[in-house]
């Protein structure tokens, strides 16, 4: 899940292909509908992202009560209006009327706290959770960024990588080499430096033990001379979320794919090649391109159906990019990395969305 920032931002009006009265106004590559007449190309607006959990008051404002997701209809959430695909609220809210939005845009202001929108956060189902412990050497996972929201990450023409994105709940597994020691956590727990104790009717640890992921770092670490290894891997199936790729996560056959690999080795932890690494030792997620990047064509490729299964059973969640040779991305602050998520999954029915 990316982070939340709430942020004043130049827009580009687009017309509604299907209705007289709205418009389309696009930050960064999303689009969010809009009353026409309402923005000007070259204006700024506060956007409000989705996933973002909006306050009584700011809901009533913006005309939206009972109109937003979740069991308080406070939660942004990608809707169709019209046929079009909306995401993110793009609004000025009264609190912001002294505010000179064009300076904000351009000095990248968060307006979150000052408006008391917070990020929304997944349920975690009995099977996610546990008895924890601190885990001060577990390796932490990132915050991957929607490449519509930031599209500079990755330069035109780039050699990338593109991995599908499964819809399940990432597994974190540190292996300590000096201590011969595994530690498994969830994304939530894992950002808080806790690690999950070793309970067989937990999710993870049955993934964990179950496909031999904690032998295999070990091995790993061997051959890299590491103090540390992650891998960091998606568990999914029947009983995680809606949608299963065929697998059962209730029974032996859960599924478990491999989606990074990191490593300390002499001191400095590095991101390193999943398939070069553990191909043929664990399941990895399926790279569906290898070559120069181009926004639509990433776009293009994170719809679809899924290839997991090799049956195309059910929608694509969407895709994970990464640069074919690691680098830092003054966009993120850290790691080029980012996600491209499908509008099919985003409107789809009686979908899930836990930890």
């Amino acid at each position: 899940m990316s982070t939340l920032r709430v942020t004043a931002e130049v827009l580009t009006v687009h017309e509604h292909p299907n209705a007289d009265a709205l418009e389309l106004a696009q930050v960064g590559l999303y689009r969010a509908v809009v009353a026409k007449g309402a923005y000007r190309t070259g204006e700024a607006a506060l956007y409000i992202p989705e996933q973002s959990v909006l306050p009584t008051g700011l809901v009533e404002e913006l005309g939206l009560t009972g109109r937003l997701a979740g069991g308080n209809s406070d939660r942004v959430k990608a809707v169709r209006l019209r046929g079009e695909l909306s995401q993110g609220i793009v609004c000025r809210p009264r609190a912001l009327a002294d505010v000179d939005l064009a300076r904000a845009a351009a000095e990248g202001t968060d307006f979150a706290e000052r408006l008391g929108i917070v990020k929304w956060v997944p349920p975690i189902p009995p099977t996610m959770s546990g008895d924890v412990e601190a885990a001060p050497d577990l390796l932490p996972w990132v915050d991957i960024e929607n490449i519509q929201r930031y599209p500079g990450i990755f330069e035109p023409g780039e050699p990338v990588v593109l991995t599908e994105k499964l819809h399940g709940s990432a597994c974190l597994l540190t292996y300590a080499a000096d201590e011969e020691r595994v530690y498994v956590s969830s994304k939530g727990f894992g950002g808080k430096s806790l690690a999950l104790k070793e309970d067989p009717r937990n999710l993870y640890w049955r993934a964990v033990r179950g496909h031999g992921v904690a032998e295999a770092a070990a091995r790993l670490a061997e051959r890299l001379g590491a103090r540390r290894v992650g891998i960091f891997g998606e568990v999914y199936g029947a009983g995680v979320q809606d949608l299963t790729y065929g697998a059962d996560g209730r029974s032996e056959t859960l599924g478990y794919a491999v989606f990074d690999v990191s490593a300390e080795i002499d001191g400095m932890v590095r991101w390193l090649d999943a398939a070069e690494l553990l191909g043929g030792e664990l399941p990895l997620v399926p790279r569906l391109f290898a070559g120069p990047y181009d926004s639509e064509r990433v776009l293009e490729i994170a719809t679809g159906r899924e290839t997991v299964s090799g049956r195309e059973l059910h929608l694509r969640e969407g895709v994970v990019i990464r640069p074919a040779v690691e680098r830092y991305s003054p966009v993120t602050g850290g790691r080029a990395i980012a996600k491209a998520v499908s509008g099919a999954y985003l409107t789809r029915k009686g979908g899930t969305e836990y930890e």
